[in-house]
């Protein structure tokens, strides 16, 4: 069965170098976080890679990522494809002034032709750990809606507050809706979001969606409506929390993937440091080899 990991990758920045989050070294090698996510997923059974990227960055990504992976991956089996989001890639003219990007959604939708497969989405420039790859691979077997799920506690910056979206998850293990909530910090007792008290076991979601072959059609439906719809132009998004929010209305049930992984990521300069750190621990653990893909073949 084709497994397939779409990597969010079009926030990477226009120029690459020095100050750029996702480009960072944290390992030992000097790998970067994609470089951790990509082995995670190939060893837990995914077997294409989909980059979305924008075309005024492919040369360079192709450069300092790309090209690296793709060799890799080659030996080992793994088809790599590449999708682009661009800004004037929609079905109507640009609206004046408008410079965001068009959201998760649509950066999803840029992967029209090339994936026919269900499917797994994550951000660039996130740690997820191995397990979460390894029930997500298992997951999209089913051919159904999930979300890896991580507990709270696990994904917190100790340099400043992060936006978390909450997720309700029923008896059932469905999930029922999410909250955004900004500005997450660490306090004495737990955590805290505008004087609200959070549990560190509630479960989170780090946009790692598990999605069926047919959400694509899903999202070719659904752009054009958003679109006829907006009240802001120039900043609204096609967000994948809210498409798959109103899914959930309509009755579809997304399933919530518990994991105890560990996120890391650079959310401030000054967590690099702890990723750092932390990446060290994994290798004197044994997570990981010095050859990072010496343990998958």
């Amino acid at each position: 069965m084709k497994k397939t990991l779409v990597i969010l990758a079009a926030g990477i920045g226009s120029r690459f170098g020095g100050g750029i989050k996702q480009l960072e070294p944290v390992g030992p090698g000097n790998e970067i976080i994609i470089d951790y996510s990509i082995h995670d997923a190939i060893k837990a059974g995914f077997n294409k890679l989909v980059f979305i990227i924008r075309h005024d960055i492919e040369k360079d990504f192709r450069e300092m990522i790309g090209d690296r992976i793709e060799k890799k991956c080659a030996s080992l089996g793994v088809e790599v494809k590449y999708a682009f989001q661009e800004l004037n890639d929609i079905p109507i003219p640009l609206p004046e002034g408008r410079k965001k990007p068009w959201g998760t959604g649509h950066a999803v939708l840029a992967c029209r032709e090339v994936l026919s497969e269900p499917f797994a989405v994550i951000n660039a420039d996130d740690y997820y750990g191995k397990h979460g790859f390894e029930k997500a691979a298992r997951f999209l077997e089913s051919g159904e809606y999930g979300l890896v799920g991580y507990v709270l506690k696990n994904t917190l910056s100790d340099n400043g507050g992060v936006t978390r979206g909450i997720c309700h998850v029923n008896e059932q293990g469905a999930l029922t809706g999410i909250d955004e909530t900004h500005d997450i910090v660490k306090t004495p007792s737990g955590a805290a979001a505008g004087g609200r008290e959070l549990s560190l076991e509630a479960l989170v979601s780090m946009n790692f969606w598990c999605l069926p072959a047919s959400f694509m059609d899903e999202l070719k439906e659904g752009f054009p409506k958003f679109l006829a719809e907006m009240q802001n132009p120039v900043k609204d998004e096609y967000l994948l929390p809210t498409i798959v929010d109103g899914l959930i209305k309509r009755g579809v049930r997304v399933s919530v993937l518990p994991t105890d992984d560990k996120w890391f990521g650079v959310t401030y300069k000054e967590d690099k440091q702890a990723v750092v750190e932390s990446f060290k621990a994994l290798y004197a653990a044994g997570e990981y080899d010095r050859e990072l893909y010496a343990d998958i073949g």
